[in-house]
Parts: C-alpha cells; structure tokens; sequence
C-alpha cells in the first residue's frame, strides 16, 4: 500500500545551464511553473529555460536521540545523497521580506499560493566570499505542490540582484526569471529579515522508492542581523538541540514503509517552518500556534496542517 497524490503534468525539463550541485534536488526532477492571475498575488512569468523542481513536502517532528535509530533504517533501504559527507552538509539561506512581513503571514494564514525569496549557500558559511556560487530562489506553494526556482550566481551578484536590486550579467532564458526577482524585490520593497542554518543529513530513493527524498536536519539555528552569508556573526538555536525536523519530498508517492517508520517513531505530521520559527523566535512578530517553544517535550505533537493546506 502506498499514499498517492495526484500531480499535474508538467513539461519536461528543458535546462541547459551549466551550475553547481543542488543538494536538495537531483538532475532528474522536473520543470515547471504556474500563473496566477488573480488578485491573491503577482502574475508569474514562466522561464524558457530555468530549474525548476515539483515536489510534495510532508514535514514531521521528532526527538534528536531518535536520529540514530532512522538514519539506520534509511540507511538500508535509501543512498546517500552524493553531496557532503555520507549524505551530511551545511544549509544556509537569508530570507526577503516586505516591512509588515507579507511573506510571513501568507505562511501563517496558509494561503493556497505564496512565494518567498531567498539568498540559499550549502556547506560551510565561514568560507563564503564575493566569487562564491549560491542560488538565488523563489520557493512557492500552490495548494499542495511545492515548487522551487533558481539560478545559481557568485555570491556578489546575488547581492547586486536582491539587495541593490540592479539587473546581473545572465543568459538570454534567465531574464524572465531575473526580472520576477526584480520585481518581487523592488515592488514589495523587500529587505533580508531573517537567516537561517542547519546540519542536513540527505537520502535519495533507488529503484521502487526513485523520486522520493528524505532530509533530516539539526541544530537548526539563525540570526536576525547580519546577513552576509560569510559573516562571522553569532547564531542561536531557533528550534530545541533535542528536536530534529525530517521531511518526505516525492514527486508523487511516499511508500508504506516510511510512513510506518514514522508512526514507529512516534512523530507527527507539523507545518513547520524555518523562516517563520526564526521570525518568532527574534521577536519579528507574535509567535503563532505553530511556533515550537524552547520548553516542548521531545515528542509531543505540535499543530498540524490547517484545513486550508490539507
């Protein structure tokens, strides 16, 4: 028995760029992009040739002394992803936002369609400088379908891009992607509000299980100033040392056996994000019912996904 999900077609992979790894997403996912025309939001413009990737996300809590026991039954059923060290690295990602926190909220109130931006460096942050490749992304949900878009660029283009938002050096099909940066960046006035940083430990799916990604990621931490990437700047826990987040990323099916390991386990589904935990945390805004607090048992459940996002 597996749980299925249904997923719209999406036009295959047209990428041609030469970039760096990207940890959270192997060669083979696919491409795609959605318009909204409504009042909800901006309109998006589809890229000719960008990567782009769709996935279903299911996010779960667990206790930090239950790492050991999962990582060895993934172990045996999943590889290793070919990033980092047996499938371990550094995550890094300064997010963008609007002065009342429009992005934040979109989060909260679980709206159908939203976007947030980001700045996102994976292995070890003390080494960045200006030539450095990071990815500049815009992630967004669209009801259930998370989908992430990026080009990759030296860190100092980045910048020049989201911060002084001054149109880069780019290839011809990378423009309609550069200027929904633009856009989002100078129409909504965005600014870095807060950052992020954490150990991911990463399995990716062979044979039956092909598609499906298993991300475990601790001493999740962050800041609320400065936001250069390489800066040699104090980081505090946003989340409990004795919590880990895993999260399924399929393209259409989790199998049996995982989510029996996780009811094994004993974890719940949470909607639960990293950008809105450390908003919470620095005091940006009220800590909502989805905050996890300092003091939260290993274990106990937190709220789950809103009618909305179901």
């Amino acid at each position: 028995m597996r749980l299925t999900f249904r997923r719209r077609a999406v036009p295959p992979d047209r990428t041609a760029e030469t970039v760096p790894p990207d940890p959270d997403h192997p060669p083979s996912s696919t491409e795609g992009s959605r318009e909204r025309g409504d009042d909800g939001g901006h309109a998006l413009r589809r890229p000719s040739k960008l990567h782009a990737f769709n996935r279903y996300e299911i996010k779960y809590l667990m206790p930090s002394t239950a790492v050991s026991a999962l990582r060895t039954e993934l172990a045996g059923r999943l590889d290793f992803d070919r990033n980092g060290v047996s499938g371990s690295y550094g995550v890094w990602s300064v997010y963008y936002d609007t002065r009342d926190l429009r992005f934040y909220w979109e989060k909260i109130e679980g709206l159908k369609f939203r976007r947030k931006l980001r700045i996102r460096h994976y292995g070890d942050r003390s080494s960045v400088d200006d030539d450095t490749p990071v990815y500049v992304e815009i992630k967004q949900r669209v009801n259930r379908v998370t989908q992430k878009r990026r080009i990759a660029l030296p860190y100092h283009l980045a910048r020049d891009l989201c911060d002084r938002r001054v149109m880069v050096e780019h290839d011809p099909s990378q423009r309609a992607f550069l200027e929904e940066v633009l856009e989002l960046a100078s129409g909504l006035d965005l600014r870095p509000v807060a950052m992020t940083g954490y150990q991911r430990e990463a399995f990716i799916g062979r044979d039956a299980d092909a598609g499906l990604r298993v991300t475990v990621d601790q001493r999740i931490r962050g800041r609320d100033r400065d936001f250069h990437l390489g800066a040699d700047a104090e980081n505090r826990l946003i989340v409990p040392a004795r919590l880990a987040v895993m999260e399924f990323k399929a393209n259409e099916r989790v199998p049996y056996w995982l989510t029996d390991l996780a009811a094994e386990l004993n974890m719940s589904v949470v909607r639960i994000s990293k950008y809105c935990q450390g908003v919470e945390a620095f005091g940006r805004a009220p800590r909502s019912i989805f905050h996890v607090p300092d003091d939260h048992p290993a274990g106990a459940p937190v709220p789950a996904f809103s009618e909305r996002e179901a």
